[in-house]
């Protein structure tokens, strides 16, 4: 096999986000764009010499093909081996469960998570380290820095592997083996959860509906739902990987997971819902006709988890990202654990969770974790809750309900402007930015202003510092919004806005969520002027 140095050079636009690159699947296929981002990966992080890697993706379009390239680049860079999922398939908590038991030295995710798939869709691809977590800052530093001066790239002139046969093979001196994508990560389940009690469920009658969105979770939550917990066939819906998602859009809220919303709403809804998305890191929870948001997810996650075997000792302790709503706080506040309010990116967790600091993570963006792996996962907080369910015999309204009567409820709302024209979303941005400091007892509507903030991040482990984390501005009353940009798109950019008001009366705790927070959301808009700014009039998605 031939050992070929192909001369190239940096190419705009491969500067790595907080979840990896992701571009559209059309720029990765270009020439050399591929090739250049897997060298700088290798060369930012040491070189793969001896080295042994993960390597496995959400099943989209060029999946497949991409993995071929990036086996024979290992190959050509003196990789040891290379650890691949059978079909090139692999979820994200599966790719970080695995780096972490064979001890591997990282490990190469090809997803552009919730984004739509296909030829005129997207793509991405992401390094996580030893430890199976997201690249650190500095790492993904490395790796763009190498991506502006790149001369050339390694790869092997070699037949394609087969990726769908179980089993050991060469590859110019590399070993990659290819492994069944759910079992490990299905045995680590077994070991956390109460698999006998939650079977009882269901033999007992409990119904459940499973949207995979036609993603990466489906072989996953088939195997594990319908197989090992004997859940009704038919329980998982959409339960295929397919390159474009069914055409969907593989994002686990309200809005893409209509499907399940109107089964879980109508006239013979069963007990619980469930969904996950692309790489399968997220999750989404419903009960009969009650939508759970992912912050309450979180906070009644971390009041009963002890329930589950493999966190009966109790939690070492909580974190959420700044957007996430304060409700985990009160939990934590009430057991007397610790809670860390972190940026967006799970990468914020990794260092908390390996220090033991805690046990428990999530996001407002559907991602919940445990120190199990490196990675929020969608299919682990599932089994959470059905675990649970399993334990108290309540339903999902009836533990939210306990939930919020005990901590009070956090009223909240994520706005989605996709697609803004990036001079309008930075300008609008940056304006608001400029205002922080003035807006301390300004009137908005009805509401007034206490404080005005740029969050920013010392971590407590390792003492890096993360600026610009977001704009916040907290009203009296204890309500609070939050303005990000987000990275996670491929055009344009994403406005952010997230509304939190805590309640504390229970005559209240019923109301519709918009009646709630309906004089905080005019107060942001007013303040931020984003539609004049922006020339949008509503958002994208509402959950």
């Amino acid at each position: 096999m031939s050992h070929t140095v192909v001369k190239t050079k940096p190419i705009e636009g491969q500067k790595p986000g907080t979840s990896g690159l992701r571009k559209r699947t059309a720029v990765f296929m270009g020439p050399h764009f591929l090739e250049n981002y897997v060298q700088a990966i290798f060369d930012g992080t040491g070189g793969v010499a001896g080295k042994t890697l993960v390597v496995g993706g959400d099943g989209r379009y060029f999946n497949d093909r991409a993995i071929e390239v990036i086996l024979r680049m290992a190959a050509a860079g003196g990789a040891a081996k290379c650890i691949v999922g059978q079909g090139g398939i692999l979820s994200t908590p599966a790719a970080s469960h695995l780096i972490r038991k064979r001890g591997a030295d990282g490990g190469l995710i090809l997803s552009a998570s919730h984004n739509p798939g296909g030829p005129d869709a997207d793509f991405g691809l992401k390094y996580n380290g030893g430890n199976g977590g997201p690249a650190s800052e500095t790492v993904t530093a490395e790796i763009f820095a190498r991506t502006l001066d790149i001369e050339e790239y390694h790869i092997v002139g070699a037949q394609d592997i087969d990726l769908g046969t179980i089993g050991t093979s060469e590859l110019a001196g590399m070993t990659v083996e290819i492994v069944d994508p759910v079992a490990d990560y299905a045995a680590l389940m077994e070991e956390l959860f109460d698999f006998d009690k939650i079977a009882a469920l269901f033999a007992g009658g409990f119904t459940m509906r499973f949207d995979a969105m036609h993603a990466v979770t489906g072989p996953y939550a088939t195997e594990i739902l319908e197989g090992r917990l004997g859940a009704a066939k038919g329980t998982v819906m959409n339960g295929v990987p397919s390159p474009d998602f069914g055409g969907g859009h593989p994002d686990p809220n309200p809005i893409w997971a209509k499907e399940l919303m109107d089964v879980m709403y109508g006239a013979d809804a069963p007990d619980f819902g469930a969904a996950s998305d692309g790489d399968g890191d997220r999750n989404m929870i419903v009960g009969k006709g009650a939508y759970v948001t992912p912050s309450d997810s979180l906070a009644l996650l971390a009041s009963k988890a002890h329930l589950a075997p493999g966190y009966k000792a109790g939690l070492a302790g909580v974190a959420r990202s700044m957007p996430t709503s304060g409700a985990v706080d009160r939990v934590a506040k009430a057991k007397g654990i610790g809670c860390y309010e972190t940026p967006t990116g799970w990468k914020f967790f990794g260092t908390l969770l390996d220090a033991g600091k805690v046990t428990l993570c999530g996001e407002e963006s559907a991602g919940t974790g445990s120190d199990h792996v490196r990675e929020k996962d969608g299919l682990w907080a599932v089994l959470l809750w059905l675990n649970i369910l399993a334990e108290t015999g309540q339903s999902v309204s009836e533990l939210m309900s306990d939930l919020w009567g005990e901590y009070g409820r956090c009223f909240y709302s994520r706005h989605d402007y996709e697609d803004v024209e990036s001079e309008k979303a930075h300008g609008m941005f940056g304006d608001l930015r400029d205002s922080l400091a003035g807006l301390a007892g300004t009137k908005a509507g009805e509401m007034t202003v206490e404080w005005a903030d740029e969050f920013a991040y010392d971590d407590p482990v390792d003492g890096s510092h993360a600026a610009a984390q977001g704009l916040r501005i907290g009203f009296e009353g204890g309500g609070r919004a939050v303005f990000r940009l987000s990275g996670t798109g491929t055009v344009g950019a994403t406005i952010r806005m997230y509304i939190e008001q805590l309640e504390l009366d229970a005559s209240r705790f019923e109301l519709p969520a918009e009646e709630v927070l309906k004089p905080i959301i005019e107060a942001a808009l007013e303040l931020s002027d984003l539609k004049a700014k922006t020339g949008r009039d509503a958002p994208n998605v509402i959950t």
